[in-house]
C-alpha cells in the first residue's frame, strides 16, 4: 500500500535515510512524504501500529524484485532419482546400479531404490531384502538411509540421501 491507500489512523514512520521518526497520524506522514517528493509505503502492515517508510516507490519495488531474484538463485531443488532392481540381480549389475546412485547423490539428489517383484518372486520377498541392505551398505560412506525399506504393493523401496 502506498500514499492514499494507507487507511490507518496512526503509523510508525521511518524517514528516507532510515531513522525512526516515531508514531504519528497518517496525514502528517503523508504530508512529509509529499514535501520530500517521495512516496509513503507501508512496509510492515501486521505491526501495531503499522510501519511505513518514506521512499521512492519505483526504486523500492525494484530493490524488492532484485532481493527475491537473488533468493531464488540460492535455492537448491532436490530431485528424487529412482534406481530399480530385481530380486535376481547379479553382483556386477548391482555394482553398476550402485555407481549410478553414487553419481546422483554426488549431484545432491536423493535416490529411491526400488526392488520390484514379479510373479512368483512375490513368494520370496523376505529372502530378497538383503539386496537393499547391501545397496545401503555399499553407499554408507556417501549416503544415509532417509526412509527405511518398506513394502509398497509389489515393490520394496527405500530412500537414500546425501550424508551431511
Amino acid at each position: 500500500m502506498i500514499n492514499e491507500q494507507i487507511r490507518d489512523k496512526e503509523i510508525r514512520l521511518i524517514g528516507e535515510d532510515g531513522e525512526q521518526l516515531g508514531i504519528m497520524p497518517t496525514r502528517e506522514a503523508l504530508k512529509m512524504a509529499q514535501d520530500a517528493e517521495l512516496d509513503l509505503v507501508k512496509i510492515a502492515p501486521t505491526a501495531k501500529p503499522p510501519v511505513c517508510k518514506i521512499v521512492d516507490y519505483g526504486k523500492y519495488k525494484y530493490e524488492q524484485m532484485r532481493r527475491e531474484k537473488e533468493a531464488r538463485k540460492k535455492q537448491k531443488t532436490v530431485e528424487l532419482k529412482e534406481v530399480r532392481l530385481s530380486p535376481n540381480i547379479e553382483t556386477n549389475d548391482l555394482n553398476t546400479k550402485i555407481n549410478a546412485a553414487k553419481k546422483f547423490i554426488a549431484k545432491g539428489d536423493k535416490v529411491k531404490v526400488t526392488l520390484r517383484f514379479r510373479g512368483r518372486e512375490m513368494a520370496h520377498m523376505q529372502n530378497s531384502k538383503h539386496i537393499l541392505d547391501d545397496f545401503a551398505e555399499a553407499l554408507a560412506e556417501v549416503a544415509v538411509v532417509e526412509k527405511a525399506p518398506k513394502l509398497e504393493g509389489r515393490s520394496l523401496s527405500m530412500v537414500l540421501a546425501e550424508k551431511r
